[in-house]
């Protein structure tokens, strides 16, 4: 009897579950091979970072979201290598032992990390937010700022406790700082005894003209004046040229200035993971300037039509790197392979259908820009929560992050998830070292999924 055709998904984010999922009725065996055990719903990422949701219910086990699927299984290890001749994927276990995983079919959706623009340094002392270790520490971070700020009684140094940049104002940034600056004006004012949050500094860098540059120029306005009325520092056309343990140095158009802070937060870009250069250089390709892999239109690798790459790893004309062109991507590829295995003519050129952008930016106001209608306010916030809630993975997941968001944003104006601990506060305050657990550090290694 034949072996079933084996296929193995590396990364089990928007992409690679899309394309197991697509595969539940196919004649074949499905490996989700991924560095954690969990799938990550990336786009609420932040509100786990504001205490607003544990991360649990943006992030279930992986093992469990596929618990019915009888062809799939998963495999908790990180990919190293990829031998395209012989059809083997190289990772590695938890306790260091090599795990070799041959395909038939490989669909590798490994993501993308953070990107300094060629200034790696600035990772040490301004954290992104790319995985829940990045939020469950930003968290921490934030919060023992305003615990430090507390016990201090020097007032410069108080204010420096108190002062927090989000470098970037994308859709992430606008989000990240909107909920700062909640925290500090809404939520933690009687909290305190020592210190009125109210102080707190709160700056938007931004190196392009407005916020949210990919939105309509109405929808930039918006945001702009909304963070503002909130309590934000709103600076476009200004970039982070320096920084260290106790301060930012950025450059706009009035000149060079140093900002004292002990909170920098970097949200300004993203390169794509290192297995899309190991897989050029595999291939005899090269990546682009964001080190993204070159595809064909039906998203498999050049010269290796058994092999795929779908998501923010890969350059597709007129795809953009967000979550839903790795949804439409995994289920795409899924039927190209099930057409194969069946005979049957396989799809056209992978379409990507543009179904909008959103940003929240603080309490029911949102901006939405969808097929060419721009919404602002608490319509746009409603359109915002349905689409998050849709497309979050699990009945009790939706059901307890609509109760969260009802108890956190309109009964109690609270962050229930605020626990953090001395040591974890003792990082966030260490001046010598950035504070940064080893495990979330920027990873040296040159592929990981």
């Amino acid at each position: 009897m034949p072996a079933r055709h084996r296929v193995v998904v590396v990364g089990g984010g928007f992409g690679g579950l899309n394309v197991t999922r697509a595969l539940a009725r196919a004649d074949v065996d499905v490996t989700i091979v991924d560095r954690t055990n969990h799938h990550l719903f990336q786009p609420l990422l932040y509100q786990v970072a504001a205490g607003i949701l544990p991360p649990g219910q943006i992030a279930p086990a992986l093992r469990r979201v596929v618990r019915r699927q009888r062809n799939a299984r998963v495999v908790l290890a990180e990919v190293g290598d990829v031998d395209l001749d012989q059809r083997l994927v190289h990772a590695v276990a938890p306790d260091g032992e090599d795990v070799q995983l041959p395909y038939d079919t490989l669909v590798v959706a490994a993501g993308a990390s953070h990107s300094y623009f060629g200034k790696d340094a600035f990772a040490e002392f301004a954290p992104g937010m790319k995985t829940v270790e990045d939020a469950r520490y930003l968290r921490d971070a934030i919060l023992s700022k305003f615990e430090m700020a507390e016990l201090t009684t020097d007032p410069a140094e108080r204010a420096e406790w108190l002062t927090f940049v989000v470098i970037g104002a994308g859709p992430t940034g606008v989000e990240l700082v909107g909920q700062v600056a909640e925290l500090a004006h809404t939520v933690l004012p009687r909290d305190f005894r020592s210190v009125d949050t109210h102080e707190a500094r709160i700056l938007l860098l931004e190196g392009a003209g407005a916020v949210l540059p990919p939105f309509a120029p109405r929808l930039q306005a918006y945001t702009q004046r909304r963070l503002e009325q909130m309590g934000v520092e709103v600076r476009v056309r200004t970039l982070a040229v320096d920084m260290d343990h106790d301060s930012i140095t950025v450059e706009g158009p009035t000149g060079r200035e140093v900002i004292r802070a002990r909170t920098r937060i970097w949200a300004a870009g993203v390169q794509a993971s290192p297995l899309a250069r190991l897989l050029a250089e595999r291939a005899g390709v090269d990546t682009d300037r964001a080190g993204r892999l070159p595809v064909l239109p039906d998203c498999s690798l050049p010269g290796h039509p058994e092999v795929f790459a779908i998501g923010d790893m890969v350059a597709l004309e007129g795809v953009p790197a967000v979550a839903q062109p790795a949804l439409q991507e995994g289920r795409y590829v899924g039927r190209v392979i099930a057409a194969r295995l069946d005979g049957r003519p396989v799809p056209g050129p992978f379409r990507y259908r543009d179904k909008g952008s959103m940003a929240t930016i603080g309490h029911r106001s949102a901006v939405a820009d969808v097929r060419g209608l721009t919404v602002t306010g608490f319509p746009a916030y409603v359109m915002w929560a349905f689409v998050h809630v849709l497309y979050l993975v699990g009945w009790g997941n939706r059901l307890a992050t609509l109760f969260s968001w009802i108890r956190a944003l309109w009964l109690s104006e609270n962050r229930g998830h605020r626990v953090i601990t001395f040591d974890s506060a003792a990082r966030s305050a260490d001046r010598t070292t950035s504070g940064r657990p080893a495990h979330i550090m920027p990873r040296r290694r040159e592929a990981s999924a």
